[in-house]
């Protein structure tokens, strides 16, 4: 995505606070579990709209699925 793409979505993009509720899960682990699964948002453009790096959120995401099982 472009960066005015990604400034665009970081506005339109509303959390639902019912995603906190796993208690398996933290904080950063339950929003890029929404961001990943439910829209569908690839791992580069997750870390732009959280100003995060990729490989983290790689690592977020597979320590998710390994509690999730």
């Amino acid at each position: 995505m472009a960066k005015k793409d990604i400034s665009k979505l970081k506005k339109e993009i509303s959390v639902p606070i019912a995603i906190f509720d796993d208690r398996r899960l933290g904080v950063l682990e339950c929003l890029v579990r929404y961001l990943r699964d439910t829209l569908k948002l690839r791992n580069t453009d997750i870390a732009k709209i959280l100003n995060r790096d990729d490989r983290t959120i790689w690592t977020v995401y597979s320590r998710v699925k390994q509690k999730t099982k």
